[in-house]
């Protein structure tokens, strides 16, 4: 890494060769119906300007290399909305688990 150069930030996949071997899926694909609710959720959210697209993404940036790369690009959108609503005091964690609990 020359010496001004940013460490690749583990979401930037171009390039690495351990990724270069998968074949990227191009076809078309159905959305479950947790994709659905995630995006309507990410939707109401930014209309109501609780969250921003820039935060969403900032959120997913920041979840560790190991969790991102098993998780699904719904699941992250999920992880994202929680961290955010859990920063912004929507709710806190006790509630969330609490939530979590009663649905689990």
């Amino acid at each position: 890494m020359e010496k001004d150069e940013l460490p690749r930030a583990m979401h930037d996949m171009g390039g690495v060769s351990k990724f270069m071997c998968d074949p990227v899926d191009t076809e078309p694909h159905a959305l479950t119906d947790f994709d659905r609710e995630v995006d309507a959720i990410r939707q109401l959210l930014g209309m109501r300007k609780v969250m921003s697209v820039d935060e969403m993404r900032r959120a997913i940036e920041a979840i560790p290399e190991d969790l991102y790369l098993r998780m699904s690009y719904y699941q992250r959108w999920m992880r994202s909305i929680t961290d955010n609503m859990l920063v912004r005091g929507v709710f806190t964690e006790e509630e969330l688990r609490a939530a979590l609990e009663q649905v689990g």
